[in-house]
């Protein structure tokens, strides 16, 4: 390794450390704590190559970047920053950094990256630069959120993106995985290479593999849902990921379901499940962040906006009401639910009564998951029932709850019992162990139409 690498932290063990690595490695090194100084230095035409801490004592180390590029056109700066936050990554990479790294950082895989920084011509920022908007696009859903968990999530991602190991990215529908995929390959330093989206029809015949494989050129592969592949398609993942030579591309998957269960239970190979489980990204869903509800409700509203929809604004009691509500179908469902009060609110302010008549209208059962209580009809009518009164925003359902719920669930029980039975009442009623003129009375009462048909049961 050849060059001056000039490197600015406040932390003397980092600058110590750096200094003895990259001497060690042959470069020459002028460390400082002070941004003033680094900039001194650059302004000077001392250095090849910056690393920079973020938070210094007199500033921000990315807002010295443009400032770096106008002096130094061209000068590859490193970012390593102890806030390893997703969106420090994205003010990284806006700011037109070569790399960056969360601390702490891998020593060799720093002195790797140092090397490249000075070995090679950078690529031009249009290539390298993650295209934001495209998260914005096709229905994507946007990486909004302040919670904790969402926090945890995104020091997650930096600390992942830039390994080399497999990612598998699990969470319920509408939660943001494919999303979380495209972070992770948008930001890392195959950033400029292929992001891939594999489908099972893109694996068969002899040389399905082949052309995924070329079609990636070394950048990232996603298996999207692959708990939902067939046998045969598992099966060719593995001998594809088996075959994988020095430009391997980086491999990630995700699923809704849990794949430890669905492998227990015979329905995804084992073999395919170790090659997969490198690291385990879980995308929480959206009611274990309920604080990022209204903010994401803003973004979608200022979206609406930008794309030519009238403005409209949140009342206090309709977000809280928006709040509240339990999200079944996660952001993509919230997303929906705020477009169409955008076009169908009769004022600028979103009126409670608006959101009641919208959230009405959503499905009602949360997606299963494939483990314990899930399965269970107890745990999803408890589920249904907790969202019936979150609906309400602490204020209680009408009277009359008791007789409400036992029709819904009555109706569908019986018309699946006659359908199983072939309309053959008096089968029903054996099956259901209740009397016949009770059926009778019910399939009345509930207005159910009976159709008699011979049933191979």
């Amino acid at each position: 390794m050849d060059g001056t690498v000039l490197v600015a932290d406040d932390d003397r063990t980092i600058r110590t450390v750096l200094t003895q690595a990259l001497t060690r490695a042959g470069c020459k090194v002028h460390a400082t704590a002070s941004l003033v100084t680094l900039m001194r230095w650059v302004d000077e035409g001392k250095g090849d190559l910056v690393i920079s801490d973020v938070v210094m004592p007199d500033g921000n180390g990315l807002d010295q970047l443009p400032k770096i590029a106008d002096a130094r056109p061209g000068m590859p700066v490193i970012v390593i920053s102890a806030q390893n936050t997703i969106m420090t990554a994205i003010q990284a990479t806006e700011a037109d950094a070569y790399d960056y790294l969360p601390k702490p950082f891998d020593l060799p895989d720093l002195m790797k990256r140092a090397a490249r920084a000075l070995a090679v011509t950078r690529r031009a920022p249009a290539a390298r630069r993650p295209d934001i908007a495209s998260t914005e696009q096709g229905g994507d859903l946007p990486l909004v959120g302040r919670t904790a968990v969402m926090q945890e999530l995104y020091r997650l991602v930096a600390r992942v993106m830039n390994t080399q190991l497999p990612v598998l990215i699990t969470g319920e529908s509408g939660a943001g995985k494919s999303l979380i995929a495209r972070v992770v390959h948008d930001f890392s330093d195959r950033r400029s290479l292929p992001f891939v989206v594999v489908s099972a029809s893109d694996l068969e015949g002899m040389d399905g593999p082949s052309t995924v494989l070329s079609r990636a050129k070394g950048g990232s592969m996603l298996f999207d849902e692959i708990s939902d592949l067939s046998a045969p398609a598992q099966a060719r993942i593995v001998r594809m990921l088996d075959s994988l030579g020095d430009n391997a591309p980086r491999i990630m998957a995700t699923s809704q379901s849990d794949l430890m269960v669905r492998m227990e239970e015979g329905d995804f190979r084992e073999d395919l499940f170790y090659r997969l489980g490198g690291v385990t990204v879980a995308v929480p869903p959206l009611r274990e962040r309920v604080d990022d509800i209204p903010l994401l409700a803003e973004h979608f509203l200022a979206r609406a906006e930008r794309d030519g929809a009238p403005a409209r604004r949140f009342g206090d009691t309709a977000i809280d009401l928006v709040r509240a509500y339990s999200w079944p179908g996660n952001v993509r469902q919230l997303e929906n639910a705020v477009r169409r009060l955008v076009f169908t609110a009769a004022e600028e302010e979103i009126a409670r009564v608006e959101v009641e008549m919208v959230l009405g209208n959503q499905p009602a059962i949360e997606p299963l998951r494939s483990s314990g209580e899930g399965d269970k009809l107890s745990a999803s009518v408890a589920k249904h029932l907790r969202r019936y009164f979150d609906l309400h925003g602490g204020v209680l359902p009408p009277p009359g709850l008791y007789n409400r719920i036992l029709k819904e669930v009555e109706g569908p029980l019986i018309e699946i019992a006659l359908d199983s039975t072939g309309g053959n009442q008096a089968k029903c009623a054996d099956l259901l162990g209740i009397n016949r003129n009770t059926l009778r009375k019910k399939i009345t009462d509930l207005d159910i139409r009976v159709t008699r048909r011979r049933k191979l049961m």
